[in-house]
């Protein structure tokens, strides 16, 4: 997993790097790794024109020492004061091949309107492109669109939410010798799927992973379906499905049918999940009151990890009336809101800053939450932790997600592979984060266009089967 630093966290490694070596040795260092970046997207430096936009902070500096250095590569290097160049709103820089835009960092706070690059130039942003806000992501203004971004030490959370993404082009993290202890935020990589999830072990059975759906209505068993599927395609080795009422459906022939009454089902799904060892509640079940009665007794009961999803989402209340209900459970839960949800749950949407909403919604309910999104920020409740223990990340960004699964019904999915990895022993936090990151990552290999919800399982089972293979070749823990 990769380091994600707030604007807070990042200014406290560059003081205490400032303990042991000088400014202009760090200054010296960004600045090299920015020229050397610059060689990569000019192919060169003789004969290439190179503006440098430097502001007064240490980004400006980090640009004069990238110009000096292609400078005596060979490039024609004009270096241009913030100020002067965006005095003109709209105006254009001056003819080159590359512009290099070290006018604000991640200090920035507030609306910038950058000038604008000449036709044909790269644009290379220096630690974050100037206008976005480094931990939302917000660019208020007409800020720098990049096509590369050189950060330093570690990514920053701006660069992976709102408006960054688009902005900051192909990211690269220049290591300039800043350490940083453990940081509040890590996002998720390919490779912590094969080092991160389980193998089966040898001597296993179907029970081992046994993962129990209380899901599925009349109109709506096609949710049940897809989180069964989703389950499946992730490892679990029996899908108990229960959707209260018997509704007639094409259930999948794999998945073992608990048979609940209409009403009053809680005690019976409870009872056939026993043997289980992780569940989900919640998809297509619907919003009326009775039900959302039984899925109380179910969040309350349930003594595995539990996944609440959906309609159970809404039949938690606000977050208070969940955190009382979930303070009776022992072993962990996951919510898994949109922002419609999560709005319903926190009394406010979760904007821009996913990282600080799914940190305030977690902290409110006492429970693991999953907010989805580009960027899916997975949050555990806040713990005071003992004397001399080493501190974990409290926050697990998965950003493989994208517009394909904005379609119906690929949440479902999703709550089917958290419960599995659940099952196969993974902690809630870090179920939901590979999970996520997995479904992302199927929804990658689906078509461009028309992808559907019903695509997904077998293409997570593609994405699981190659990570396992790569952990194979390369050593991963398989354990």
């Amino acid at each position: 997993m990769r380091a994600v630093l707030t604007r807070d966290e990042m200014g406290a490694a560059d003081a205490a790097a400032l303990a042991t070596v000088s400014h202009q040795t760090l200054v010296t260092r960004a600045g090299t790794a920015v020229a050397h970046a610059a060689l990569r997207l000019l192919g060169g430096a003789y004969g290439r024109r190179v503006v440098v936009v430097a502001g007064k902070g240490s980004n400006g500096a980090d640009g004069r020492v990238a110009a000096s250095v292609l400078a005596r590569r060979g490039a024609r290097v004009q270096v241009l004061e913030a100020e002067d160049a965006a005095a003109g709103p709209g105006a254009a820089l001056p003819p080159c091949d590359l512009v290099i835009d070290g006018a604000y960092g991640t200090g920035f706070r507030g609306s910038y309107d950058a000038p604008r690059p000449p036709a044909g130039a790269r644009v290379l942003a220096i630690d974050i492109p100037s206008g976005v806000d480094a931990d939302s992501g917000e660019a208020p203004g007409d800020a720098v669109q990049a096509d590369v971004t050189v950060t330093f030490a570690a990514l920053k959370p701006g660069l992976l939410q709102g408006a960054g993404p688009r902005l900051a082009g192909a990211v690269e993290v220049a290591d300039i010798g800043i350490s940083f202890p453990t940081p509040g935020a890590l996002v998720v990589e390919d490779a912590d799927v094969a080092s991160g999830l389980p193998a089966r072990a040898r001597q296993v059975n179907k029970w081992t992973t046994a993962v129990g759906v209380a899901a599925g209505s009349a109109g709506m068993e096609g949710a049940a379906i897809l989180c069964t599927r989703g389950a499946m395609a992730a490892g679990a080795g029996m899908v108990r499905l229960a959707p209260p009422g018997d509704p007639g459906a094409a259930w999948p022939t794999e998945a073992v049918r608990l048979h609940l009454p209409a009403e009053g089902w809680a005690g019976a799904f409870l009872e056939g999940i026993a043997k289980c060892r992780a569940a989900v509640v919640g998809p297509g079940l619907g919003t009326g009151v009775a039900t959302a009665e039984q899925i109380r007794a179910v969040v309350a009961g349930a003594p595995v990890p539990l996944v609440v999803d959906a309609d159970a989402l809404r039949a938690l209340g606000d977050a208070a009336a969940a955190r009382a209900l979930l303070a009776t459970r022992r072993a962990p839960c996951v919510l898994t809101p949109h922002d419609g949800e999560y709005a319903r749950l926190a009394g406010r949407p979760p904007g821009e800053d996913r990282l600080a909403a799914a940190r305030h919604l977690a902290a409110a309910t006492g429970a693991v939450v999953l907010l989805k999104g580009p960027l899916t920020a997975v949050a555990a409740p806040g713990a005071t932790a003992s004397p001399g223990a080493t501190p974990t990340p409290d926050v697990l960004l998965a950003a493989a997600g994208g517009p394909a699964l904005a379609t119906a019904g690929s949440g479902d999915v999703l709550s089917g592979l958290i419960a599995a990895f659940c099952a196969r022993g993974l902690g809630a936090p870090e179920a939901a984060a590979l999970a996520a990151h997995v479904h992302g990552r199927a929804a990658a290999l689906g078509p461009a266009e028309g992808l559907v919800s019903g695509d997904l399982p077998p293409l997570v089972a593609r994405v699981l089967s190659a990570a396992r293979a790569e952990g194979d070749r390369g050593g991963g823990d398989d354990g």
